[in-house]
């Protein structure tokens, strides 16, 4: 065969190709319901911008409202529940935050987290000190208060800075989380034991 010999049958398969009838095209997939991730991220979006034009600061607002700075931040990110006795002085500090979000930031919150704030080295960093630190600080509290954990429920976080010898300026994050021992699980103490067939 020659070239143009091919050339012309590759040509010609081509077009029996594209004449081929075309398979029914699938229908439109239908709009999908709002998840409870679209609305939080919504919700985020709009007190974050709400904060924006306030001109206030997490310290500021966490001040007026009597707070950790890390909770009124999280009241922004809607990982913490605003409480009603703090609504009034809230909407004062942020006006433009929404009777709408006012009411939804008192709801309990799905506490949650995009696991590609990961890929920020700011909160990276955090991760990695922990996993690196992780064995060297259960062990301290294992001797100082035995066997148990800290909780992240009954927990207060603060971040500062202060300054260093050589005048840098450096940051200081405070856990401050109760201490919850492991129960020894007697079977006296167990008042709903499990049936057994």
């Amino acid at each position: 065969f020659k070239l143009e010999h091919i050339v012309v049958g590759l040509r010609v398969s081509s077009s029996r190709l594209h004449s081929q009838p075309k398979m029914a095209e699938m229908p439109a997939a239908k709009p999908q319901r709002t998840s409870l991730a679209d609305e939080k991220c919504s919700l985020v979006a709009r007190l974050l911008a709400a904060k924006e034009a306030s001109g206030k600061t997490f310290d500021q607002i966490a001040e007026a409202l009597g707070l950790t700075n890390t909770n009124a931040a999280n009241l922004f990110y809607n990982q913490a529940q605003l409480k009603s006795d703090k609504v009034a002085k809230l909407s004062q500090i942020v006006p433009g935050i929404s009777k709408e979000d006012l009411a939804a930031m008192q709801n309990c919150p799905m506490r949650s987290f995009d696991p590609a704030i990961l890929q920020d080295p700011g909160v990276y960093r955090f991760y990695e000190a922990i996993t690196h630190y992780g064995e060297a600080m259960k062990a301290i509290i294992n001797e100082q208060c035995g066997d148990g954990i800290m909780s992240a429920v009954d927990f207060f976080m603060d971040v500062g800075t202060t300054t260093g010898k050589k005048g840098e300026k450096r940051v200081v994050v405070t856990m401050n989380g109760k201490f919850l021992p492991y129960l020894e699980q007697t079977a006296a103490d167990n008042t709903t034991p499990a049936p057994r067939d």
